[in-house]
């Protein structure tokens, strides 16, 4: 009896450590304990982290590039051209264009924004004033009086001539300039040559990466890259184009209002409208502040031009390049970008939607195998539902 009770709970044991589920459990708890000890010696990485912020700009710099130019590299290598040839046309004519933006829109935003800082004081009382004329505006001198009597004994004339030793300061230490210098230095450098061998190689880098993985989930991961692949270059190409093209309109919209500062507003929607939401309604708060304080008819004009502006992207620029290959809702997109922002500052709010996109792909990918290989998924040939009377109503399983 003895034998057969031990060979019992052998076995009871065995099953166990065998069911899948509570293999699943410890792999879990396993990771958990894993990275609770890594956050403890996370000191032990900061060389590592230190390296990966150095690099971190030129690679995601030649990501981006790779990803705008790699489609102009395959049309032309289908059509005959030798893809060396390729890469160096495109160089050259990417390189064209960027000296001549360089050397038509630069120096137009640079007047215009040393115009917009010796204007600002004035800008500061204007803007005083018309809140003051607001009915229910409340008196700062009645709510905070000590508050008031410090702001309206500020000298707004010198008030960028005080700020500017303060930026200076802060700005102007030896150790930030040599780093900032170094790591964009690195940028230059390193971005055209990663860039010039991924776009030359670029489609070898799966096979040599699917080597290294096992035959049964091979398949798996080829399908994680190439959906996440075919979602991130849709999401970067699409919106810097139509980033350009937002930037394109809105300074051509305030130059014919004679709005000031037109080409500078435009180029600031342009870098603010890769944030996605957020960022046209970022820069659409300058342009109407500037509207209110030139004149109330200056403002309906750039009120105007937004709504404009607005149709015309909402309507046909961001469906015809965008469309909605991501699958994100809104409401999503909006959750993930204020928690990257607050984790990772601004890199994280531009990086924030293709990272999701990227990992919805692999999650989803994963569910779909736990969804197969698990007993929780499988359906019955026949299920019953509680009707509306209480009775069960059988729902049969139809099979074309």
């Amino acid at each position: 009896m003895e034998p057969n009770k031990d060979h019992s709970n052998q076995s009871t044991r065995v099953a166990f450590w065998e069911n899948q589920h509570i293999q699943r459990l410890i792999f879990l708890l396993l990771l958990f304990l894993v990275i609770w000890v890594f956050a403890q010696i996370a000191y032990i990485f900061q060389p590592i982290a230190t390296f990966f912020q150095f690099f971190a700009f030129p690679i995601i710099g030649t990501g981006i590039f790779y990803y705008l130019l790699s489609p102009m590299v395959i049309r032309l290598s289908k059509r005959g051209v030798n893809r060396h040839l390729s890469i160096w046309i495109i160089y050259i004519v990417v390189t064209l264009l960027l000296v001549w933006g360089i050397a038509t829109i630069v120096p137009i935003v640079q007047r215009q924004t040393t115009a917009f800082i010796d204007n600002l004081p004035d800008y500061i009382k204007s803007m005083d004033q018309i809140l003051n004329r607001i009915p229910f505006w409340p008196d700062l001198e009645e709510v905070f009086p000590d508050t008031a009597k410090n702001v309206q004994s500020i000298d707004y004339n010198n008030l960028y001539k005080q700020f500017q030793p303060i930026v200076s300061s802060t700005f102007g230490g030896l150790g930030s300039v040599i780093g900032t210098v170094s790591t964009v230095a690195a940028g230059l450098v390193t971005i055209p040559i990663l860039l010039y061998y991924m776009l030359l190689e670029g489609y070898k880098l799966l096979p040599v990466i699917t080597k290294f993985i096992p035959n049964k989930y091979r398949q798996t991961c080829k399908t994680i890259f190439y959906k996440s692949h075919y979602q991130i270059g849709r999401y970067i190409r699409g919106q810097i184009i139509v980033a350009i093209i937002v930037g394109i309109m809105f300074s051509i919209g305030y130059t014919i209002i004679g709005l000031d500062y037109a080409v500078s507003l435009g180029v600031l929607a342009m870098f603010l409208n890769v944030i996605p939401y957020l960022g046209s309604v970022i820069s659409a708060v300058p342009a109407l502040i500037i509207g209110l304080i030139t004149s109330p008819f200056m403002f309906v004009k750039v009120a105007i031009v937004l709504m404009v502006e607005n149709v015309i992207e909402g309507r046909f620029v961001q469906p015809q390049i965008l469309g909605s290959n991501l699958e994100i809702h809104p409401i999503t997109i909006l959750v993930v970008l204020l928690g990257a922002g607050r984790l990772f500052g601004l890199t994280g709010v531009i990086l924030a939607v293709p990272a999701y996109a990227v990992l919805k792909v692999i999650f989803t990918e994963l569910f779909e195998i736990f969804r197969k290989n698990s007993s929780l998924y499988q359906e019955s040939e026949s299920s019953s539902i509680p009707g509306p009377d209480g009775a069960q109503i059988a729902e049969q399983k139809q099979e074309d």
